[in-house]
């Protein structure tokens, strides 16, 4: 398998980002909403996993006191069922256990069964439900907590 690295996203990431965006999901986000991420949002953290010198797969959140709110994970679709999502996903975790977050949320459509079991299996739970809350179709999201990041995280590979 070739190298990978995970480090924070840059600017110049955000064409191969961006391509995953399209590539993943159906109200993807737009390059500048990502700029602004990375250079302007103060609270949030994104990361990049490189494989072979390209990246691959990235994982965002914003972290507001002892809240982690993961925002964003997607893997290129030529790189998928190689664990990275879960490497991207376990490092975002440590930045923001290592910097002061007790506990991560997101959302997740319901039909995204393999999303959901990578979830749950660092540790995520399902917290609640948000009827209708994807745009694009009506879909509902799942509410999903973890509540138990250090603990979560001593089970997790180390990226």
């Amino acid at each position: 398998m070739p190298e990978r690295s995970i480090r924070p996203m840059e600017a110049r990431d955000l064409p191969r980002v961006s391509e995953m965006e399209r590539l993943c999901f159906a109200t993807p986000w737009s390059k500048d909403a990502m700029e602004y991420e990375i250079t302007q949002n103060g609270l949030a953290r994104y990361l990049v996993l490189e494989e072979g010198g390209l990246v691959c797969a990235y994982a965002g959140a914003w972290l507001v006191f002892e809240e982690g709110h993961i925002t964003n994970v997607a893997v290129h679709p030529d790189f998928r069922r190689r664990g990275h999502a879960r490497a991207v996903l376990s490092a975002l975790m440590r930045l923001a256990l290592g910097e002061g977050a007790e506990f991560m949320d997101l959302e997740v459509r319901v039909s995204n069964g393999a999303a959901i079991a990578l979830y749950q299996g660092l540790g995520f739970k399902k917290a609640g439900l948000r009827k209708g809350y994807y745009e694009d179709n009506g879909e509902d999201a799942i509410v999903m907590v973890n509540d138990r990041l250090g603990r979560a995280l001593g089970s997790a590979p180390a990226p």
